[in-house]
């Protein structure tokens, strides 16, 4: 599991460092509603808003971000 989930993050890696930096973020927040999506087929409504649940919590926790 750990070996796919670091395949992945290079994956994501690679695509944010070749997009031009004006489209990282939407890139981001598809790649976010299509992942809640599959937990939705695979494990139900209840896990995936669970999981988007604590996602929101733990960037609420971080704070505002400078933009500049």
């Amino acid at each position: 599991m750990a070996a796919m989930s670091a395949a992945i993050a290079d994956v994501v890696a690679h695509a944010l460092r070749t997009l031009p930096p004006e489209t990282r973020g939407r890139f981001l927040r598809d790649l976010m509603a299509t992942a809640a999506a599959g937990l939705t087929a695979l494990e139900g409504e209840q896990a995936s808003s669970e999981a988007v649940y604590r996602l929101g919590d733990a960037v609420v926790g971080c704070g505002p971000v400078d933009p500049a």
